[in-house]
């Protein structure tokens, strides 16, 4: 099960849950990994886990294939079923999480799937591409494509003069051909899946030709990278630096357009500070809820993240959350948990987007400066009135 909506599936239904929240493999020999594998088992049963959850979380991970290091992974397990084992090919965020309990630490893993849109790599050259939908954060390819278009081209050795010129002009048109059915697929992976980007890589000249067939719509996508990656051993580490700048430029842009939404008509879309959010969220009002990531950092319980902060009333049913007291009319209540999990638990349930706002790496060597972690901000659906 997968996407927001599948977690509200889940989240709907009762628990208890076990979470592990782990670094993913890493290279490491064998008996190095095992370790690993065992000291994650004794943290979720001295967090309480049953042993017929802790038995599949072993069993997850001990299933390693496919993820590049460095990787992170998180497991939802209930009644010895592992529901959600999400692969995520980027590095863990955050401390380690082994948790069991009524409610599940899910913030981890929106955190990953916020910064996990979809978009589309073209790397081609004048006689064909390599099409790929891919979402970040994930090892592998959504979707595959590769075209082949004619090599009835211009011939490695020319005698020059007018035969040279007549071959020439005739590859220029078999080029052009082959970028024009290149485009077509392009225009249709963008119609059909709409990537949030197309980061396109490849020989001058066909990228040239395929950006003057491309569709407005996808030649408005375009991340263009000044490199031949379809060249015998060339090196993909440019276009890898251009998906992850292009990944973190639409973070930003995102998080912006949600500041700039919330802030418009005088402010009477946002809502901040954890009452406001909460009375917004039992409204079901709340489109999008942005959450400080330096909530999500703090290690200082080591068994759970956003362990700072106050605690609110998890409920089992609708309105999903509630300050001290419960609500009226309000379901059974689930327990008390950190402020970040019980928000981001009651957003997901209404069909909120859960955005974790995070903030540049520093430099290597520089400290990260100190700060307070801000308080939640709610973008809502419609204003008071």
């Amino acid at each position: 099960m997968s996407g927001d909506r599948g977690l509200a599936e889940l989240l709907a239904q009762p628990g208890p849950w076990t979470v592990a929240y782990v670094d993913g493999t890493g290279g490491e020999p064998q008996t190095v990994e095992e370790a690993r594998q065992e000291r994650a088992v004794r943290r979720l049963d001295d967090a309480g886990a049953p042993e017929n959850d802790r038995r599949a979380v072993e069993r997850a991970l001990r299933d390693a294939a496919g993820v590049p290091s460095p990787s992170a992974r998180y497991l939802l397990v209930r009644d010895g079923t592992v529901v959600i084992d999400e692969w995520i090919a980027a590095p863990r965020r955050g401390p380690e999480v082994f948790a069991h309990g009524s409610v599940p630490v899910i913030s981890p893993l929106l955190r990953h799937r916020g910064r996990a849109p979809r978009f589309l790599v073209v790397e081609t050259t004048r006689d064909g591409a390599d099409l790929r939908l891919e979402r970040a954060g994930r090892a592998d390819a959504e979707q595959e494509e590769s075209i082949a278009g004619s090599t009835d081209a211009l011939p490695k050795v020319q005698a020059g003069g007018w035969s040279h010129a007549r071959w020439q002009r005739h590859s220029e048109e078999v080029w052009k051909h082959n970028q024009s059915e290149i485009a077509t697929a392009v225009d249709a992976l963008v119609r059909e899946h709409r990537p949030t980007f197309i980061a396109m890589a490849g020989d001058l000249r066909a990228r040239q030709l395929l950006r003057e067939r491309l569709a407005p719509e996808s030649a408005g996508l375009l991340v263009e990278v000044e490199a031949n990656t379809r060249a015998d051993g060339a090196d993909g580490a440019q276009l890898d630096r251009a998906i992850a700048d292009a990944l973190d430029a639409l973070s930003r842009r995102q998080i912006e357009e949600a500041l700039d939404q919330a802030d418009a008509e005088g402010g009477a879309r946002r809502a901040e500070g954890i009452a406001e959010v909460v009375d917004a969220l039992q409204q079901a009002r709340v489109e999008t809820l942005l959450l400080d990531a330096r909530w999500l950092d703090d290690d200082s319980a080591g068994a759970s993240p956003a362990a700072r902060g106050e605690t609110l009333e998890v409920l089992g049913g609708e309105p999903w959350v509630a300050r001290a007291g419960g609500a009226p009319g309000a379901a059974a209540s689930l327990g008390r948990a950190p402020f970040v999990e019980a928000l981001a638990r009651a957003a997901v349930l209404t069909g909120a987007e859960v955005r974790i706002v995070e903030e540049p790496d520093p430099a290597p060597g520089v400290e990260r400066p100190e700060r307070d972690a801000r308080a939640p901000i709610a973008v809502l659906r419609w204003a008071d009135g």
